[in-house]
């Protein structure tokens, strides 16, 4: 294989990595929406004339270097492949995940203005029901799977010129993406070539020990394609050239469970939510992630007993669980990795998954600090946490002002209350919205799921002057209450438990729960005893 003669570049990948003669295989577990022609499985040079020809569709359709593209459609990787191409003539693309709310969808693209919507029939139908049309917020729409009024088809655009390569430059805008939104409606984060490229692809497509992906490996990810993440998974994975690259869109068994019995993951990568589906997969002596050696969480801290079980499903001798903890402002901060013997021991009120390692060294520092006063706080206290990152989004479309709120000198809010220790790992506590008055939400729902292991899902939620209220999601939608109550004795005080099923959560497009729309679902008080300013 030639080595690659330039850094990563978005509008190029697949070109570069053509020419350079990767050879691994993308399987898909369905054809792409775009593509359905183009069947379950992508070899690098097919997927470069895909992008070629739907860099074609969007000039074609009006789209010129400078202008924004939006992405809203069924969650596939080709919303990474509609990005490169986007890019390739120095447009910038805007993943948004087609789970937002309708209105939520339009208020952000209100704030983009984009020259093309590219979308599918499900959402401008899902939209049409609340009574909203977000063709009317960008001046063209593509429909990739079919045909709407007043919209263009991909019949309508094919066969179009493909213009030359547009780079942009290092700290120009290069992909949009948005934040979860589980407290409201999400920010529309922008990155550059340098940041996410450069600084985060970048850091990842080296071999690094443990990390580094190999020649024979079989490489799995199953999240939101929407998120920033997809783009810098997709430049690392292919940089180091595994063996295969497999992309799984749904958590859902059907789907989901064949595609990891054809090609069974050596390394695997998915959203918390996913896994937590999955974890009840990894029972028996046949699973389909008997050959992971190595497991990657980087949304979100895990819980103990999906990490315990997932270890314990591998035949590897020494799997390894890796754990990363970042936003989409500034992808990961601190990571660290579990062994089968570190999850071996009795987890108590202070699980080990809330510890989130150390900063990556050299690349990112962190510090605690008073939220009132902005000064540090003693080593191993709770503070709002303020990290510098040389990967630091550009800021927020829309909301300069919001974005800047959240510097203070060359530091920059996380809105995430943790505390530092002398080794200088990270103990993660609450969002600072949802802060307690008593200990921590995601500890304390982390040891319901320690304990109750019929709860599919626990999450608590403060109240402005009462006891916080723990929501529990079972299979059922029915609770044990005289084990509930035994196993939450020695935690803070809670109300008495909301019980509803799996399904019954609302959650944004990488599985996290919309703790804000929750609240209006169970008739909550809107408020927190967080002051919500770093959001």
């Amino acid at each position: 294989m030639k080595p690659l003669s330039r850094p990563l570049d978005l509008g190029t990948l697949f070109d570069d990595m053509a020419a350079r003669g990767t050879s691994t295989v993308v399987h898909l577990s369905r054809p792409l929406d775009v593509a359905p022609e183009a069947g379950w499985e992508l070899e690098i040079p097919e997927a470069a004339a895909l992008v070629r020809g739907l860099s074609g569709r969007m000039a074609r359709a009006g789209v010129g270097p400078g202008d924004r593209v939006a992405i809203a459609k069924r969650n596939h990787w080709d919303y990474v492949l509609l990005s490169c191409a986007a890019a390739r003539l120095g447009a910038v693309p805007a993943s948004l995940s087609a789970h937002l709310e309708p209105r939520v969808l339009e208020e952000l693209l209100k704030r983009l203005e984009p020259a093309l919507l590219v979308t599918d029939t499900a959402l401008l139908g899902a939209a049409a029901e609340e009574a909203c049309d977000p063709r009317v917020h960008a001046r063209r729409t593509l429909v990739v799977d079919g045909r709407a009024e007043g919209t263009l088809t991909m019949d309508d655009l094919a066969g179009a010129e493909v213009p030359p390569p547009c780079r942009p430059h290092l700290d120009a805008p290069l992909a949009i993406m948005h934040t979860s939104g589980t407290t409201g409606t999400p920010k529309l984060v922008v990155h550059s070539t340098r940041t996410i490229m450069r600084r985060l692809a970048g850091f990842e497509a080296h071999r690094w020990p443990v990390l580094g992906s190999r020649p024979d490996d079989t490489v799995v990810s199953s999240y939101s394609y929407a998120h920033g993440r997809a783009l810098a998974w997709t430049a690392s994975v292919l940089r180091l050239a595994p063996k295969t690259m497999s992309v799984i869109t749904s958590p859902d068994w059907a789907e989901a469970g064949p595609a990891l019995e054809a090609h069974r993951p050596t390394i695997l990568e998915a959203q918390p939510s996913t896994l937590g589906r999955w974890q009840r997969r990894t029972e028996g002596e046949d699973t389909p992630f008997d050959r992971v050696r190595l497991f990657v969480s980087t949304f979100d801290a895990m819980h103990p007993s999906t990490v315990r079980s997932f270890l314990n499903a591998t035949a590897h001798r020494r799997p390894v669980w890796m754990q990363g903890w970042g936003q989409s402002e500034t992808g990961p901060l601190t990571f660290r990795f579990f062994t089968r013997r570190s999850l071996e021991r009795d987890q108590g009120t202070t699980p080990i998954t809330r510890d989130l390692g150390r900063p990556v060294p050299g690349r990112t520092r962190l510090r605690a600090v008073d939220p009132e006063t902005l000064r540090p706080v003693p080593t191993g206290t709770p503070g709002l946490l303020f990290c510098r990152t040389d990967a630091l989004c550009l800021g927020y479309v829309g909301e300069e002002g919001r974005w800047r709120s959240k510097l203070v000198g060359q530091w920059w809010s996380t809105g995430d209350i943790g505390s530092i220790g002398r080794t200088g790992s990270v103990r993660l506590v609450d969002r600072e919205v949802d802060a307690l008055a008593e200990g921590g939400c995601l500890e304390i729902e982390d040891v319901v799921d320690e304990r109750l292991p019929e709860v599919l899902e626990c999450v608590v939620l403060g109240v402005p002057d009462g006891d916080p209220v723990p929501v529990v999601a079972t299979g059922s939608g029915e609770l044990d209450h005289q084990g509930w109550r035994a196993a939450v004795a020695d935690l803070p005080a809670m109300a008495d438990p909301v019980v509803l099923t799996w399904d019954e959560l609302p959650r944004t497009g990488t599985g996290k729960v919309r703790r804000g729309e929750l609240r209006d679902l169970l008739g909550l008080h809107p408020g927190t005893r967080g002051t919500g300013r770093w959001t």
